[in-house]
């Protein structure tokens, strides 16, 4: 531990798996005093008993009047994390009303209720970093049977430009983290339920010319990066972490 974001105070949405499960440990492990947020009080019970210093907390961040709530008790935010995701598969032939509705209501407006709660934190604190998880799938690349989730990321970049642009002057920055295909429990879920498993994981291995599925601790580490303070020249930007996809 170099303890790069000793002092800082993190809150993690989607904080029960995946990447950000993966983010809330490397910022504890890098010092941070760190929230870990999910809607699944399970995956939060299982994370404290391997990190009991590990604050943790059920948050349904789709719900204003939850946040609402969850703000209350909070003073303090230096960096908010935002992970909730959903990936619907398919076509826009494939996307019913609900599945556009759903997807937006988890991918976008949980971000656009959590940094509407927590930009004023951050304005009375004089500053602050936000960061946004997107998706290779977005305005930076089309892919295959992901229209409504693709729709949902690049919308979040635009979220995460127009809140940079907005907030620069009050020293709050906001970037966000395009991963390409990574390892995660609902990664290997939507293998599992795949008509033929052997060969989606073959198929998904293959669009990353890496050769290999990305961790979640390699978009945790870029995470750690845009919390810390070697990036207070950075924001409004998107970083992708692809194994190559958008070369």
């Amino acid at each position: 531990m170099s303890a790069r974001l000793r002092g800082k105070k993190i809150i993690v949405t989607a904080a029960g798996q995946g990447i950000g499960k993966a983010t809330a440990i490397a910022f504890y492990n890098e010092g941070a005093q760190v929230i870990a947020t999910d809607i699944n009080p399970k995956t939060l019970t299982e994370l404290n008993s391997e990190y009991p210093n590990i604050k943790v907390q059920k948050l349904d961040s789709t719900s204003k009047n939850a946040i609402s709530e969850f703000i209350k008790e909070i003073d303090k935010v230096d960096v908010l994390f935002n992970a909730v995701g959903f990936v619907h598969h398919g076509t826009i032939l494939d996307c019913e009303e609900k599945d556009w509705n759903f997807s937006f209501d988890v991918n976008v407006k949980s971000m656009y209720l959590m940094c509407k709660a927590i930009i004023p934190l951050m304005i009375k604190q004089n500053g602050g970093s936000i960061i946004n998880v997107s998706s290779i799938a977005s305005s930076l690349k089309g892919l295959p049977n992901r229209f409504v989730y693709g729709a949902t990321k690049a919308a979040t970049i635009g979220l995460t430009k127009s809140i940079a642009a907005d907030f620069v002057k009050k020293n709050i920055r906001c970037n966000t983290i395009a991963p390409g295909t990574v390892f995660s429990p609902s990664w290997q879920e939507r293998v599992n339920n795949s008509p033929d498993p052997v060969q989606a994981k073959k198929d998904f291995i293959a669009r990353q010319p890496m050769g290999r599925i990305g961790t979640a601790e390699e978009i945790a580490a870029m995470a750690i990066y845009l919390a810390g303070d070697e990036s207070t020249f950075t924001t409004g930007n998107t970083f992708s972490v692809d194994g190559g996809m958008t070369i």
